[in-house]
C-alpha cells in the first residue's frame, strides 16, 4: 500500500509527466511547464497540503515575472495555460491517487483571456520575407512560407508534410497528424502547388527537413535582419484565414475545413477582415468612377534629398515605391509641388493605359522612417 500522505509536488508532477504528459501531443511543453513547476516553491510541499492561497500567490507571481525570450512580461494566456495544467494535475491527484482531498486551482480567479492578435502581413512584409527567404541557402524556405499563407497550416502541419499524402493532380495535402487530433484534406491553390513543385517532388518522405526548433530560430533571424517586429510565424495563419475570408466565395463552414478550426468562435478570433475590402461591397455599384480615382490617385512615400547639379545646390523629392520617379526644385516647397505634379501624371496615365502601378509603402529600401514624406497628387486646398 503506497502511503499517500506526504507525496510531494515534485514527486506527483514527475508521476504525471512520465504517465500523462507523455500522451499528449503537446507532451513537450508540458514537459517544459512541469521542469518549471519542480523547481517552485510548490515542489516541496505535500500535495494535499496544497491551498487556494498558494495557487493564488503563484497565479499572481507568474504573472510579474519576465518572459526570458521577449523581455516582457508573461502573458496571461501563458500563465492560464499552466493554471490549467495544474488543474488537470489536481484532478488526477484527487479522483485516481489519492493525494488530495480537492482541487485548490478551481478555487482561485484565472487571469482575464487578452483579446486574440489582430496582426495582419502587410503587403511591404510579404515583399520583404519572400526576398530574404528567395535569397536564403535552404530553398524550402519560401516554399513554407508561400504554403502557410495559401492553405492556412500550422507550422507543425506544415513540417510534418509527407510526399505520399499529397497529390498534385486533384490538388489536396492529407494532413494525417493535426493539433486537434482529426486528419484533414487541404485543398492547394496554384501558388501552393508550384511551392511544393519548386522542392523537387517525391514519391515518399518529408517534404521539408526543417526541424520545429530548427525553423523557430530561422524565422526570429529573418525577423531581426530585416527589421520586422511583433510578427510571429503562427500570424500567417491568421492572414491566411483572413484572405480566405475575403475571397468572398467560401463559406465558414468551408474554410473551417481548410483551416482545421473545431470551434467557430475561435475562427472568428483568427480572422480579422480588412476594412478596405468591405468598400466595394458597401459602395455596390453606385460612384464607380469616383471611387476608381480614390482607389488610384492616393499619397505616395517620397525622401527629400539635397542634391548638387552643375554646382547648383537643388532639393529633390524621389518616390520610393517607383523606379526613377522624381521631382527636383530650388527649394524644397518648390520640388513637392512638383513632385505631386509628376505623381499626378504617372498615376493617371497608368490608369488610360490600364497598367498597374505599385501600391504605396511596399518599398524594400532601408529609410529612416523620420526623413519619410507623404506625397498627395491631389491635395485639399487649404
Amino acid at each position: 500500500m503506497i502511503d499517500t500522505t506526504d507525496t510531494t509536488m515534485r514527486t506527483a508532477l514527475q508521476r504525471y509527466l512520465s504517465t500523462v504528459s507523455i500522451l499528449k501531443k503537446g507532451r513537450s511543453q508540458e514537459k517544459y511547464r512541469i521542469e518549471f513547476l519542480c523547481r517552485t516553491f510548490l515542489a516541496d510541499k505535500a500535495v494535499r497540503d496544497v491551498t487556494s492561497v498558494d495557487m493564488a500567490t503563484y497565479r499572481d507571481q507568474r504573472l510579474t515575472d519576465v518572459n526570458p525570450r521577449t523581455g516582457r512580461p508573461l502573458s496571461a494566456a501563458s500563465v492560464r495555460l499552466e493554471l490549467s495544467l495544474l488543474s488537470n494535475f489536481f484532478d488526477l491527484c484527487q479522483k485516481e491517487w489519492g493525494f488530495c482531498d480537492d482541487n485548490p486551482v478551481k478555487k482561485i480567479r484565472k487571469p482575464r483571456v487578452s483579446p486574440g492578435r489582430e496582426r495582419r502581413i502587410s503587403p511591404r512584409e510579404e515583399r520583404q520575407i519572400l526576398r530574404y527567404c528567395h535569397a536564403h541557402p535552404n530553398r524550402s524556405l519560401t516554399s513554407i512560407f508561400v504554403l502557410a499563407l495559401e492553405t492556412a497550416m500550422r507550422q507543425g502541419e506544415l513540417l510534418k508534410l509527407e510526399w505520399q499524402n499529397i497529390n498534385l493532380r486533384t490538388g489536396i495535402a492529407h494532413l494525417a497528424d493535426t493539433k486537434n487530433g482529426t486528419k484533414r484534406d487541404v485543398p492547394l491553390s496554384h501558388k501552393a502547388r508550384e511551392a511544393l513543385l519548386r522542392m523537387g517532388v517525391q514519391t515518399e518522405g518529408r517534404v521539408f527537413s526543417y526541424t520545429s526548433e530548427g525553423f523557430k530560430s530561422t524565422w526570429r533571424l529573418m525577423m531581426k535582419r530585416i527589421g520586422i517586429e511583433d510578427l510571429h510565424f503562427h500570424d500567417t495563419r491568421h492572414e491566411a484565414a483572413s484572405r480566405l475570408f475575403e475571397l468572398g466565395t467560401l463559406d465558414v463552414m468551408e474554410i473551417a475545413a481548410i483551416t482545421g478550426h473545431k470551434s467557430l468562435s475561435m475562427l472568428k478570433r483568427y480572422t480579422h477582415l480588412s476594412a478596405s475590402k468591405l468598400v466595394k461591397k458597401l459602395e455596390g455599384n453606385r460612384n464607380k468612377g469616383k471611387l476608381a480615382v480614390l482607389n488610384n490617385i492616393v499619397p505616395y512615400p517620397a525622401v527629400v534629398e539635397e542634391i548638387n547639379e552643375n554646382s547648383i545646390r537643388q532639393h529633390r523629392v524621389r518616390f520610393l515605391d517607383f523606379d526613377n520617379l522624381c521631382s527636383s526644385g530650388d527649394s524644397e516647397e518648390d520640388a513637392i509641388t512638383a513632385a505631386r505634379d509628376v505623381l499626378l501624371r504617372t498615376l493617371v496615365t497608368a490608369m488610360r493605359r490600364n497598367d498597374s502601378v505599385p501600391a504605396p509603402d511596399q518599398y524594400l529600401e532601408h529609410i529612416d522612417p523620420k526623413r519619410i514624406i507623404m506625397v498627395d497628387p491631389l491635395p485639399l486646398a487649404a
